[in-house]
């Protein structure tokens, strides 16, 4: 091989050198991400077997600080046990943005999927209905509802579902639309298969994948839109263990007291890192298969 040859060739290889490199550190970090989101789910759900006290009862005296008298992250201005009450924080946090991804999901999986596949003014009617609600500020409608039902955690939860689904609706309308234009659903329709089975067996396999990775990097957004509710006064009243509302109530106390808030504030963003890991490592395996 000649020198004028060997350079490119020996400069192809550490690129891909690197490339291999990269991708292997970004697999690990995926699967970093989805052991801790498996992990947080797990501790969330035995939370009624881990939490050493109630979540809503005074466990000791107030402001003890982490590690003293067997509280492992102290206790807040009424003696709860904060490590107590961010295991059901946690599982508060979960258990909403199950609900509500689920519920975005199917509102907006059925409008997408009906607009895209039927297209003409069925398509334009529910594409334009659902402008209307992507062209408002989500977050707004989300506290105007959250506040007219009345403060707590199934308001939040609906408000939230309110501005939620339209982000589905249309991803999922492109993606039945591009579908749509494939030779095999051409080929299927001019065989005579009926809409029907057009929508179930060709269609919705599709889509599901795109789907479900948008779900998986939906978690860490929800959780903090949630926080967000709780720690404005807008989800479950006190002394109800939610991560958002405790890191409000504990601001007043971050420079004298700082576990009050620092721990649940840090139960938000670990959920959500976690959450945006996993999802990105979800979209990475669905994209190889």
């Amino acid at each position: 091989m000649s020198v004028l040859t060997a350079a490119p060739v020996a400069r192809g290889a550490r690129k891909w050198q690197r490339i291999t490199a990269l991708r292997g550190r970004s697999q690990v970090i995926d699967r970093i991400g989805m052991l801790g989101l498996l992990l947080i789910v797990v501790v969330a759900l035995l939370a009624p077997v881990i939490a050493p006290y109630s979540p809503i009862l005074r466990a000791g005296a107030p402001f003890l600080p982490p590690g003293s008298d067997g509280f492992l992250f102290g206790t807040d201005a009424l003696g709860y046990d904060v490590f107590s009450r961010m295991l059901f924080g946690l599982r508060a946090s979960i258990t909403a943005a199950v609900i509500v991804i689920a519920s975005g999901v199917i509102i907006g999986g059925i409008v997408g999927l009906v607009a895209g596949a039927l297209g003409g003014w069925a398509d334009g009617l529910l594409m334009r209905f659902t402008d209307l609600f992507l062209a408002l500020p989500g977050i707004v409608i989300a506290m105007v509802v959250a506040a007219a039902l009345g403060a707590s955690f199934t308001s939040s939860l609906i408000g939230v579902a309110v501005v939620w689904w339209p982000l589905y609706a249309r991803l999922v309308r492109g993606e039945v639309r591009a579908w749509a234009a494939r030779p095999h659903l051409e080929a299927a329709t001019l065989a005579g298969v009926g809409w029907t089975r057009r929508v179930t067996r060709h269609l919705m396999p599709g889509v599901t994948s795109t789907v479900v990775i948008a779900a998986s990097l939906d978690v860490g957004g929800l959780v903090v839109a949630m926080s967000g509710l709780s720690f404005i006064g807008l989800s479950s009243p006190a002394p109800a263990p939610e991560l958002g509302a405790m890191a409000a109530q504990g601001m007043q106390y971050l420079l004298q007291y700082w576990w009050v808030p620092v721990f649940p504030g840090l139960g938000v963003m670990l959920l959500a890192l976690f959450a945006n890991l996993a999802g990105d490592g979800i979209r990475d395996l669905l994209s190889r298969r």
